[in-house]
Formats: C-alpha cells, structure tokens, sequence
C-alpha cells in the first residue's frame, strides 16, 4: 500500500554553447498526479508544460523513483521474478511499463 506523495527530478547538460536544464514535479492530490515539466535550453526563456492523470489510469502504477527503490530491494535480496512488469510512470510522465 505504498504511494508516491511527490518526487523531483533534475538534469542538467553542461554543453557548450547551449546548456539544457530540465525539471520534472510530480504531486501526488486526491483526484490523481499532477506531472508538470520545465525546460531551459541556453538563454531561452523556459518552457512549462504541466498535465494531470485520474487516479483510475494510475492505480499501481510506478514512479521512476519508485521503480529504483523497487530495483534496490530486489537486488539486496538477490532474487529476480522472470518476466517481472509494473505499469508504470518514466521521466517524461508517460504512461508505460517496466520491465525487469
């Protein structure tokens, strides 16, 4: 019965002449996950794009952050289920699956 409440997530690229930065907030509220997007790339102005999911399309489904805890446990116990697959949330906030 774990839930991801909120996760944050940042890159960064030093890369000359056009650094990119990107920054990824997904919030956890009662009608579902709010997943909002920033991106920098050199002296641009940022682009925001910000989209929400319904609890129905997210019910247990995984956060990136959540999935590599979930790697962390299961390598600490040595052990790996075949064909282990979660639905599942990656960086860019789509809707996918793990596959371990």
């Amino acid at each position: 019965q774990l839930e991801t409440l909120e996760q944050e997530e940042q890159e960064c690229l030093e890369l000359t002449p056009h650094p990119t930065e990107k920054r990824t907030h997904i919030v956890s509220h009662e009608h579902g996950m709010t997943v909002s997007r920033t991106l920098q790339e050199g002296g641009a102005e940022p682009q925001c794009h910000s989209f929400s999911y319904g609890r129905a399309r997210l019910r247990a489904r995984l956060l990136e952050g959540a999935s590599l805890l979930l790697l962390r446990v299961l390598a600490r116990r040595q052990t790996m289920p075949l064909s282990l697959v979660f639905p599942a949330i990656n960086s860019e906030g789509d809707l996918c699956t793990f596959s371990y």
